[in-house]
């Protein structure tokens, strides 16, 4: 009998082969008080675990082969720069100081105190970081409780063609999975914005995580499927299945490879209308990425994750260099950077005390009324955006804007802040372009006001359809309710391209909805005309826009903005898509 196992897919593709079912032991991990006269010696064994973490990694990126992009490499840098910070490297020597309390102790406290941080958050890829924290702690941890360190640990030679399936896997095991040739991976954890998810994709290795319990019913050495497209994970399979599986795997090769051929083609619809396609990022080491589908530039560079693992936010002089690295990287290319989208129940700010928890992070202080409210982390963002302009084409953009009081505030901070440059004789783009994001209901009704006073707009549709619908996407108890087709949220995004229409100002979409090909020809028949996407998701959209007459588009477009019944309106969403 077949079992099939439901999990999320991270990366695309099929892998078909033997289980090989990775098993590691549970940490206990042990606590009891140390004597005064002890305590610098138990400090000094923690310092001395910290560099012996440090150098397993440092072993881990020498092996990476020279031939793998970039980017590969950079997340291994991404936790040893973890295991450097104050966060991991000095408030457990604190905590081991004054709570006389053995080192595993004293690092799983500090561990539970981010975690829960983390575990507050609103945004799905800020919350997914609590995975890098784990990784990083688990690794010290056993050096403190003394396991022999094994590089492969339980992925040996001769594990070729074979499929992993473990409780989670850190971006060090996922560059050795690629190394040894193992077709993909199942986890029972992680999700789709983690860094081994994030690698994944880059290797191109066919992965599902969310598997609840794959180690409980997956056997070691069974013959076992991943569709990584579907998030479905096979065992006990017959023939039929897999000559099935077999032609699905042949045909995405074939289309994989139709795609690939569309890279350096013109973005243009049918009609000859052109159409800008960029990408969205959260790191800089995805720039390879988006390089490889030919990404027209960056409609979204998320920049939170400058902020996150610490706790001091990072200084002007750490952000410009990051900045400085994506700008240059797109030799030319356009960078929209979004100034930082974090809330109340995300404090960055080590000198700034701890406001009340909000009873709903996603309705309070966050975004531009954050960063509005702290001139300290909001003024050396905008400094060293200001000057990374001055190395390229960058447009800087406004999460989360409500009102044009707020507005006319923010553009404000931002003269004050050119000013100051001038006199300081830096460097900047004096006509660097500012936008709005349009994320909220009352900014989508209100888009003609906006567009008169920004450069650009660009629709949000993930905060903008749950604020909404007044639901929690990421809630499984009311999640069945985000329907990006509702006819309410139709409606506020047509007003928004409308209003940048009449106003001749650019208007860019870059939540998910713009990299979900159903939804390309709707958009397209809206009068949208910038795409921002994940870069997986790029070309997909690409071989709907070359396959599309915009203008024939329009007619059927706007019975479906007139329609209220949603059987009605995904009957003819299907009908547009088979034009």
């Amino acid at each position: 009998m077949t079992l099939s196992l439901c999990g999320l897919g991270v990366s695309n593709g099929i892998a078909i082969g033997r289980a090989h079912v990775l098993v590691r032991g549970e940490l206990e991990i042990p606590e009891y008080a140390i004597p005064d006269e002890q305590v610098e010696q138990e400090v000094a064994r923690f310092v001395e675990a910290l560099g012996k973490a440090k150098q397993q990694l440092r072993e881990v990126r020498k092996h990476i082969p020279r031939h793998t992009a970039a980017d590969v490499a950079a997340f291994i840098d991404t936790h040893i720069l973890m295991l450097e910070d104050s966060t991991f490297s000095d408030v457990p020597i604190q905590l081991i100081r004054t709570r006389l309390c053995n080192a595993e102790r004293a690092l799983q406290s500090q561990r539970d105190a981010v975690v829960a941080v983390f575990d507050e958050m609103d945004d799905p890829y800020l919350r997914t970081r609590r995975d890098d924290v784990d990784h990083v702690v688990i690794r010290i941890q056993r050096v403190l409780l003394n396991q022999k360190y094994d590089p492969h640990d339980g992925m040996e030679e001769g594990l070729g063609g074979r499929i992993v399936v473990a409780d989670d896997l850190t971006p060090a095991d996922t560059v050795l999975i690629q190394h040894k040739g193992i077709m993909g991976f199942i986890t029972e954890h992680g999700g789709p914005t983690s860094h081994t998810a994030i690698l994944a994709r880059s290797l191109h290795i066919p992965a599902i995580v969310g598997v609840h319990h794959a180690r409980r019913y997956l056997r070691d050495d069974e013959l076992i499927v991943v569709d990584g497209q579907q998030g479905v994970t096979l065992a006990g399979v017959d023939q039929g299945i897999l000559e099935y599986y077999g032609r699905r795997s042949q045909e995405a090769a074939r289309h994989q490879a139709a795609l690939g051929a569309l890279r350096q083609e013109p973005t243009v619809t049918v009609d000859q209308r052109p159409i800008t396609l960029e990408a969205n990022i959260e790191l800089p080491e995805e720039i390879p990425t988006i390089l490889r589908v030919a990404a027209a530039g960056v409609g979204l560079y998320r920049t939170e994750f400058l902020f996150m693992n610490r706790v001091r936010p990072p200084g002007e002089e750490e952000q410009l260099h990051a900045y400085l690295r994506v700008v240059h990287a797109m030799k030319g290319a356009p960078v929209t950077i979004r100034t930082l989208d974090l809330g109340a129940d995300k404090q960055v700010d080590g000198s700034r005390p701890k406001s009340p928890l909000s009873t709903n992070p996603a309705l309070g202080l966050r975004a531009i009324r954050l960063c509005l409210k702290s001139p300290s982390l909001f003024r050396p963002q905008l400094r060293a955006i200001l000057r990374a302009s001055a190395h390229g084409p960058v447009r800087l953009m406004l999460p989360m804007l409500t009102s044009l009081r707020e507005l006319f505030q923010v553009l404000g901070i931002i003269e004050d802040t050119r000013r100051e440059l001038r006199r300081q004789h830096l460097k900047l783009d004096e006509h660097m372009p500012v936008g709005g994001m349009i994320e909220v209901p009352a900014a989508a009704v209100a888009a003609h006001a906006f567009a008169k006073h920004l450069d650009f707009l660009s629709i949000g549709t993930n905060d903008l359809i749950q604020y909404t619908l007044a639901i929690d996407r990421i809630d499984d108890e009311v999640n069945y309710l985000y329907d990006p087709l509702h006819p309410a949220v139709l409606s506020l995004i047509y007003q928004v391209i409308k209003a940048g229409r009449r106003a001749d100002i650019p208007v860019a979409m870059c939540g998910e909805m713009a990299g979900d090909p159903r939804f390309t020809r709707l958009l397209l028949g809206m009068g949208l005309t910038h795409f921002s996407t994940h870069p997986t998701s790029l070309l997909e959209v690409k071989r709907v826009i070359t396959t599309s007459d915009a203008l024939a588009l329009v007619k059927p477009v706007k019975q479906i903005l007139r329609s209220t019944h949603p059987e009605e309106i995904d009957a003819m969403l299907d009908d547009l898509n088979e034009q």
